[in-house]
Formats: C-alpha cells, structure tokens, sequence
C-alpha cells in the first residue's frame, strides 16, 4: 500500500450475531461521502424502525482523517467506538459500517456490549470482498474544439475518466486521473502548451 492507493469493500455486505437474546444486524457499505452516510443510516432507521438502536461508524478518505462512530444511545463508547474499530483493523477506508440491535430482555453489560458491537461489524466486514482502489484527482480542462483530438490521446494515454462533457465554442471536460498518474499528465500538458497547443488545465 502506498500514498496513491488504499483498502476499501466492493459491495454492501451483511452479518448477524446473536447474545442473550438480543440480535444484531451489521452492515457494511463502501462510501464516497457524508452525504451516502444519512442516506444508508436513514434508510436503516426506516427499514428496521422498530430496532432498539442503530449505532454506527465511519471513515472516509485515503489518509483516514475523517471518521465518526455514534452509540446511538447505548452506554458512551459502547458500540461505535467496537465497530470503528473493526475498520481501523482491516485498513480500511470510504466504509460505513451500522449494527441495528434488537433488544432481548437481557442487559449484556457494557463489556458485554463492546464484545457484540465488535463482533457484529466483524461479521459484516467479514462476508465482505475487500479491494484496493486509487486515490484520484479531479482535473479540468478546458480547449478549443481544434484540440479534441489531441486531448482524446490525452484521456487514453493516461486512463482518465471523463466525469462530464460540455462541447460548445470552447470545450469543458471534467476528468477524474489516478493521482500517481497526476504530474507526468501535469508535465505533458505544460509541453503541450509550450508547443503552442490551446489546452488549459486546473484542479478541481
């Protein structure tokens, strides 16, 4: 692993585990994000309206620096922290993971709680296939419409994305390059440019 990639999951998964009667259902999705996590946490809520709790946690970006775990009324540091950190031990990142409980009539205690909590988001990360993905950046560019061809090298050259199109006048594409591919593109652009191409370029 490197700067320019990191681990995340494919595809949602599911696990379950059971304790004393109580019964939790774990979920893990793969994010891009803050706005993905209301969404799938929402949709949990509404689903399984009748649940006892619906705690959660999260990371989002390469570097992990963003992250949060709710206990959703459960004892402080009970139940998001256990499933937080069951994503800290595979490596991952852009991965929410929510365990919806179901209360059976017996207290689990708060070790008892850390223990299912745990347990839970390691089932659902467990039934899940876990790839490495690329850190990109998006770029923009912008040319005259003479130009399209040499920036259609461009995109195939360096296997970038197009993200949108806009072709008028003056042509627009928003692009989306893996970022260890970021600076030889930066670097041919410029020679392009020092060639007397028309094509600019900026960082979105």
């Amino acid at each position: 692993m490197n700067t320019f990639s990191f681990l995340t999951i494919d595809q949602p998964s599911e696990g379950i585990y059971k304790e004393l009667g109580s019964k939790f259902l774990a979920f893990a999705y793969p994010i891009g994000r803050e706005s993905e996590i209301k969404e799938r946490v929402d949709s949990l809520k509404k689903k399984y309206f009748d649940a006892t709790h619906h705690c959660f946690a999260w990371i989002l970006g390469a570097d992990k620096s963003r992250f949060r775990a709710v206990d959703d009324g459960e004892p402080n540091h009970s139940a998001g922290d256990p499933i937080l950190g069951q994503i800290r031990s595979k490596n991952l990142a852009n991965v929410l993971v929510v365990v919806v409980r179901y209360y059976g009539g017996t207290k689990l205690g708060v070790g008892g709680l850390i223990q299912a909590y745990k347990l839970s988001a390691e089932a659902a990360l467990n039934n899940a296939t876990i790839v490495e993905q690329d850190v990109t950046q998006t770029i923009e560019l912008l040319f005259t419409y003479n130009e399209n061809a040499e920036v259609m090298r461009l995109i195939k050259e360096y296997d970038l994305k197009i993200l949108s199109q806009n072709y008028t006048e003056n042509c627009n594409l928003q692009l989306e390059v893996k970022l260890n591919r970021l600076q030889p593109l930066m670097s041919k652009l410029n020679l392009l440019t020092d060639l007397g191409h028309k094509i600019s370029f900026k960082e979105v």
